[in-house]
């Protein structure tokens, strides 16, 4: 199926990088889901073969392939690792590229090169203790003062919050007039004067993520670290999430294959009443709605992938995609649980972490409900009402 949907080079590329997510990425998954430790190293290893930089230009180091190449890089990364590919992506995926599209030539020079090398890890800024599906009640606010502007708030959830060296925080510039018409995105480095780390949050999945609470008491930020022009955050944001739910729908076909082909190899090793359980309805049908829930959650990533490449509008397509991939990815994960049985909820098998690892994907990056309020939204938007 690959072959009719992708092209011979693309095919090619997902043989690369599946056989350097073999060879990198799956000796280290076992540790860093039993310790929770970080995965900066093995970040190093996915910068350095070139995974980084699909949205970035070969000016700055990538390689402008573009978003299906992104969703080919997160799909298989995800398929070893889920968290070292969460990691990558809110790098790679949710920093880098506001600031190439965005920032200006000395921003650009200057940040995107080592993100994309992954020397440096990047975050983004957006939800607060308040707020998250409505950022438009955001509450940071950035004052200018003089060529500064100094910025006051917190932020929660931030994935990469307490490991990165530069986030992108959205802040609110003008607070006399609607969040949307008053916000504006900076870069701040987090070695900065007045950045702190309250906490890391402790997550049912997703171990060895760095999700955190961040605080930010005056930090001052040079007037040049605007991304976009004052005021027009909100416009930044907008582009960002569309990448963003893409990627996100692309990593989650990837752990549901992983689980998928699992419940696969059980379904043939074990056998119940002198015959292997695939024999059995009550498995093989799992097997095949599994299997029409991936293909389908695949289609409608690279439509919305194909979409952002051919610079066409893909907010309710990247909605879609990622609304239904994380819904099949539950469903997937936790069929291929049921398949494995006793075994799949043991520590011995992939399938208890992969169930929790799916979880958090209706929640982050937009919840399951708002990305159908967005969906609805586009429709009618679509025809005119």
């Amino acid at each position: 199926m690959l072959s009719v949907l992708y092209t011979e080079e693309e095919n090619l590329f997902r043989e690369e990088v599946k056989a350097f997510a073999e060879r990198e990425i799956a000796p280290h998954a076992d540790e860093i889901e039993r310790t929770a430790e970080y995965p900066r190293e093995v970040l190093r290893r996915v910068g350095q073969a070139g995974y980084m930089g699909a949205l970035i230009s070969e000016e700055y180091g990538g390689t402008g392939k573009g978003m299906v190449w992104e969703t080919i890089i997160a799909e298989e990364i995800s398929a070893v690792s889920p968290v070292v590919d969460v990691s990558r992506g809110v790098t790679s995926v949710y920093f880098a590229p506001p600031v190439f599209k965005f920032g200006s030539d000395a921003l650009k020079e200057k940040y995107l090169t080592p993100i994309v090398r992954a020397e440096k890890i990047g975050a983004i800024g957006i939800t607060e203790p308040d707020v998250g599906s409505d950022t438009a009640g955001m509450k940071t606010q950035a004052v200018k003062d003089g060529d500064e502007y100094v910025i006051t708030g917190e932020k929660r959830f931030i994935t990469n919050g307490s490991q990165a060296d530069y986030i992108l925080v959205f802040a609110i510039t003008d607070p006399s007039v609607k969040a949307r018409k008053g916000m504006s995105a900076f870069v701040v480095e987090t070695s900065w004067p007045g950045f702190s780390v309250v906490e890391d949050h402790e997550l049912m999945g997703m171990r060895g993520a760095r999700v955190s609470h961040l605080k930010f008491d005056g930090v001052r930020v040079p007037a040049s670290h605007m991304v976009g022009e004052e005021n027009r955050g909100f416009a930044v944001l907008m582009d960002e999430l569309d990448t963003e739910r893409t990627s996100l729908a692309a990593g989650a076909v990837g752990y549901s294959r992983a689980a998928f082909e699992i419940a696969i190899k059980h379904s043939v090793e074990r056998t119940q009443f002198g015959r292997e359980i695939r024999a059995f309805e009550g498995i093989s049908f799992k097997i095949a709605e599994m299997a029409t829930k991936l293909d389908a959650a695949r289609l409608m990533t690279l439509q919305a992938a194909r979409r952002i490449d051919m610079g066409l509008p893909a907010t309710r397509q990247g909605a879609a995609a990622k609304l239904f991939a994380t819904d099949a990815a539950q469903e997937i994960t936790y069929e291929a649980l049921q398949v494995t049985g006793g075994d799949g909820y043991t520590k011995q098998n992939r399938t208890e972490q992969l169930a929790r690892d799916a979880r958090l994907m209706t929640i982050g990056g937009g919840t399951a409900e708002i990305m159908k309020y967005i969906i609805q939204r586009e429709i009618y938007k679509d025809r005119g009402y």
